[in-house]
C-alpha cells in the first residue's frame, strides 16, 4: 500500500531539494518564529514555579535555544545513524514540567539536570529497536499522539490571543491583532503565488506589529542582566541524584519517544515519502537517537530536556518547504538566539496576539496532520473505539488531578500529561483489542460447462 502524502499536497521545496539563500533564510527564520517561544516558555515557568534568580533563569533560556540548534542540525543533517534526515526541529518539552518541578522542589537544579542526565539514556538505549517496534509505534498510534499534540497546544494559542496588549488597550484589540494575522496569512495563502506561500507567516507578523505600532501597543522586551555573549559550561549548577525520582523521568523520555515518532511520521508524510517503508523506521530510529543525544548534551550544559517538535509541521504545510537543506541555517539562527541574550528577549517580546495567532493556525495543522496519519488506513470499527477511548483520556485526565494526587508519581506524571496519557492509552489499546480477521475469499463460481 503506498502511504506517502496525497498527490494534491504539493510542495515548493521536497525533501531533498536545494534552496535559494534567500527563501532559505525566509523560510528558517518562520520555523524559528513557530518554536522558539515554546522552547523558552518551559524554563519560564520553571523559573517562575521555583524562584529561581534571574542570571539563572537567563542561562536556562539561552542553553535551551542552544540545544534546539544542536537537535535542528542533528536532525536535518542525518550525520551516520544520528538524525532522521527530515525538516524536523527539537526544543524544550513541556512533558517534563511535573518531573522537574517536583525535582526542584526537592533539591533545585542540581537535582533537576542530575536526573535529566542520568535519564537521557532511556531513548538512547530505545533508538536502535524503534524498528523492530512497528506492531506498537503503527501510524494510527502515531496520529492519535499528533492529534493530541495539536489539541492540547492549541488553548494556549487562545490564552495568548485573550492577552492584553496593554493596561491601556480597549478588550477588543487583542482579537482584532490576531484576526488580521489569521486573514493576511490565509490571503497570501489563496494568492496561489509561490513567494506569497513562502512568506505567509512572516507578511502575518508583519501586519500584526504594524496594527500594535499604530496603537501604540508595541512594549520594548523585559531587562537582561547585562550580559553581551552567554556560553555553556560543563555542569554549571552542580549535579545531584535521587532513586525515587528516576521513574518518573526515564517514564516521560519514553513517551518523549512515542511523541517523536507521531511527529517524524508526520514530518515524512508532509514531505512525500513512504511512512511504512524500512527506510522510514531506519529515519525514525536515527530521530529517536538524535533527541536522545541533544537530551544528554543539554543536560551536561545545563539545559532542560529537549524533543522534536510538531511546530515544523505546521510550518512546512504553510510555505510548502520540507527541504532538510535549510537545517543548518535554522541551527544558525537558533544557536545566535541562544548565544546573544538580547537578540533572544526581542523575539520573546513579540505582542501576545500576533504569537497567538500565529500558534493558533500551525497547531492547528498539527492536529490535521495527526488526522491524516489516522486516516491512512482506513478506519474500522475498532480503531474507532481506539481514538474516542484515546482522546477521552487524553484531552480530559489532565482536567481533574485532584482525582491522581495519592497515585505514585510515575503514575500521576503520566495522567497529569494529556500527551502522554492518551498516547499511552493508544499503544496499549493498539495491543490489546483484537483485529478483525481477514474476509475469506468468496468461493468461485460454479462452471457454466
Amino acid at each position: 500500500m503506498d502511504t506517502r502524502a496525497p498527490a494534491e499536497q504539493t510542495l515548493v521545496y521536497g525533501l531533498e531539494d536545494r534552496v535559494p539563500l534567500g527563501t532559505a533564510l525566509l523560510v528558517s527564520v518562520q520555523q524559528v518564529a513557530a518554536m522558539v517561544v515554546g522552547t523558552i516558555t518551559p524554563p519560564m515557568i520553571l523559573a517562575r514555579l521555583l524562584e529561581l534568580p534571574p542570571a539563572d533563569t537567563a542561562y536556562l533560556i539561552s542553553m535551551s535555544l542552544l540545544s534546539s540548534a544542536l537537535g535542528a542540525l542533528l536532525q536535518t543533517t542525518r550525520p551516520g545513524p544520528v538524525g532522521s534526515g527530515l525538516l524536523s526541529v527539537t526544543g524544550t518539552s513541556f512533558a517534563f514540567l511535573q518531573p522537574l518541578v517536583q525535582a526542584g522542589r526537592a533539591g533545585g537544579l542540581p537535582l533537576m539536570l542530575g536526573l535529566s542526565l542520568t535519564t537521557a539514556p532511556v531513548q538512547i538505549l530505545l533508538a536502535p529497536f524503534v524498528p523492530r517496534l512497528r506492531r506498537v509505534f503503527t501510524p494510527l498510534v502515531s496520529g492519535v499522539v499528533v492529534l493530541l499534540i495539536g489539541l492540547s497546544l492549541i488553548p494556549s494559542a487562545m490564552a495568548n490571543i485573550a492577552a492584553p496588549l496593554s493596561p491601556a488597550a480597549p478588550a477588543w484589540a487583542s482579537v482584532a491583532v490576531a484576526l488580521t494575522v489569521l486573514a493576511v496569512v490565509v490571503t497570501a495563502q489563496l494568492l496561489h503565488r509561490p513567494w506569497a506561500r513562502l512568506a505567509s507567516v512572516l507578511l502575518g507578523i508583519g501586519a500584526g506589529y504594524l496594527v500594535c505600532a499604530l496603537g501604540h501597543w508595541l512594549r520594548a522586551p523585559e531587562p537582561g542582566d547585562g550580559a553581551w555573549l552567554r556560553l555553556p559550561r560543563l555542569l554549571p549548577h552542580g549535579f545531584a541524584f535521587q532513586w525515587d525520582l528516576v521513574l518518573p523521568f526515564a517514564f516521560i523520555y519514553l513517551v518523549s519517544s512515542i511523541e517523536a515518532v507521531g511527529d517524524m511520521t508526520a514530518t515524512a508524510q508532509l514531505s512525500g515519502l513512504d511512512t511504512q517503508s524500512p527506510e522510514h523506521w531506519k529515519r525514525l530510529r536515527g530521530g529517536v537517537l538524535a533527541d536522545g543525544l541533544t537530551c544528554l548534551v543539554s543536560a551536561l550544559v545545563g539545559a532542560l530536556p529537549s524533543t522534536t517538535y510538531a511546530q515544523n509541521n505546521g510550518v512546512i504545510q504553510v510555505t510548502g518547504v520540507a527541504s532538510r537543506r535549510i537545517g543548518p541555517l535554522m541551527a544558525l539562527i537558533l544557536a545566535l538566539l541562544g548565544l546573544l541574550p538580547a537578540v533572544g528577549r526581542w523575539v520573546t517580546a513579540m505582542p501576545p496576539p500576533v504569537l497567538g495567532a500565529l500558534a493558533l493556525l500551525l497547531f492547528g495543522l498539527v492536529a490535521v496532520s495527526g488526522l491524516r496519519l489516522i486516516l491512512r488506513g482506513g478506519l474500522g470499527h475498532r480503531d474507532a473505539l481506539l481514538i474516542a477511548l484515546s482522546l477521552g483520556v487524553g484531552l480530559g485526565a489532565p482536567s481533574q488531578p485532584r482525582l491522581f494526587a495519592a497515585l505514585p508519581p510515575a503514575l500521576r506524571a503520566l495522567l497529569e500529561s494529556g500527551i502522554a496519557a492518551g498516547g499511552v492509552t493508544a499503544l496499549v489499546l493498539n495491543l490489546v483489542l483484537p483485529r478483525p480477521r481477514e474476509p475469506r475469499e468468496a468461493a468461485a463460481p460454479p462452471s457454466s460447462e
